[in-house]
């Protein structure tokens, strides 16, 4: 049996091992008190100073004298008036289209909406890593691969490839599937499961920021907190463990479904050993799931993460016999999961010799007693 202290332990703040990507989601959202964006002007409006007028002054005309008002014709006022010819007025003094002008109304965008879905933080320039030949875009989840029906065939079956890609590389070479992840995002940024997929990617290298950014886009384009465990590290992972508490307490646990609160629960410890709070971690893995005579998919990493707090607290023997667990349970999954359902199980039957002289025979009492 390996050393305990090494167990648990992943590439994860919580030690748990990244999910696989493609089939089970940067950028953060649009900063409105980040002032206004370069080469435009203060408020969408234009500056309040106007040049002087530089025609010659009609007969009768006093010349300009220091402190007077700019001079406006009809039409700078946004009033009916006809526009000089090739001069396009879209906006007026408030920021709103001008009266009567159809195409200034339609061209109109708030700017918290322009990026909804935090695509620009996913379009820089990048080079999209080469697609082995054979790479079959139908070895994608079925699920996933419905989300890619909105998209060109022809480019949803490149993004079919590069998640499969990013599946398969995620345990093996973690940095070449976060690059098939980009490449998906910056050729279908708002498929939720190709967002989810970037996230997962980045958790898995450790950029753990760009996970957290990548989560919560993935959550307001599907609407679901499923990945809610993992958002919860991230927080971790960049250092923030009272928001990651916070974070975890937002949705109702019952609201969830059960593999997720587990691994919630899990992420929730690991932020209070963070803060230095061991009782209290212990507490947060002290679920209905902890239960040794059974064995989910779950199973493991709840044991083992139990260990690891009784561990914490000094509680060695108590630590050893929950990694005993966490082994126990791996080993069943994995007899499970390489055909132990269907297995073939033999039954041998054997005659056994009584002796008679073992057989107690029954008394007239007992006799009367069962009558």
């Amino acid at each position: 049996m390996s050393d305990s202290g090494d167990r648990g332990r992943g590439q994860g703040p919580s030690g748990q091992e990244p999910r696989r990507p493609g089939g089970g989601n940067t950028g953060g959202r649009y900063d409105r008190n980040a002032g206004p964006a370069k080469g435009r002007p203060e408020n969408g409006r234009p500056s309040a100073a106007r040049p002087a007028s530089d025609r010659p002054a009609r007969d009768g005309e006093r010349p300009a004298r220091d402190g007077d008002r700019p001079q406006r014709n009809h039409a700078e006022r946004g009033g009916a008036g006809r526009k000089p010819e090739g001069e396009k007025r879209l906006w007026t003094s408030g920021g709103k289209p001008a009266r009567g002008d159809r195409d200034a109304r339609n061209n109109f965008e708030p700017e918290e909406d322009r990026d909804p879905f935090n695509i620009r933080s996913v379009r820089p320039r990048h080079d999209d890593p080469e697609i082995p030949e054979g790479t079959n875009p139908k070895d994608l989840d079925r699920v996933a691969g419905n989300e890619l029906k909105t998209l060109a065939k022809d480019n949803a079956e490149g993004v079919a490839q590069h998640l499969v890609l990013a599946a398969r590389y995620i345990e093996t070479d973690p940095q070449l599937a976060h690059r098939h992840a980009l490449s998906a995002a910056r050729r279908a940024g708002r498929i939720g499961v190709v967002r989810e997929t970037l996230a997962i990617t980045a958790y898995a290298i450790g950029d753990f920021a760009l996970a957290l950014r990548e989560l919560r886009t993935y959550r307001r384009i599907t609407g679901r907190d499923d990945q809610l465990a993992m958002m919860v590290d991230s927080e971790r992972g960049i250092g923030r463990p009272d928001r990651a508490l916070e974070l975890g307490r937002s949705v109702p646990r019952a609201s969830l479904p059960v593999p997720v609160q587990v691994e919630l629960a899990i992420a929730m410890s690991g932020a209070r050993l963070d803060l230095g709070q061991p009782d209290l971690a212990l507490i947060e893995l002290q679920i209905p799931q902890l239960d040794p005579k059974t064995a989910f998919s779950y199973s493991p990493n709840l044991f083992a993460a139990y260990g690891a707090v009784l561990e914490e607290l000094g509680r060695d023997d108590e630590a050893e016999k929950w990694f005993d667990y966490a082994d126990a349970a791996a080993e069943a999954i994995e007899f499970a999961d390489n055909g132990g359902e269907d297995a073939t199980m033999e039954i041998i039957e054997e005659e056994l010799e009584i002796d008679q002289s073992d057989v107690e025979t029954p008394t007239e009492d007992d006799t009367r007693h069962n009558d």
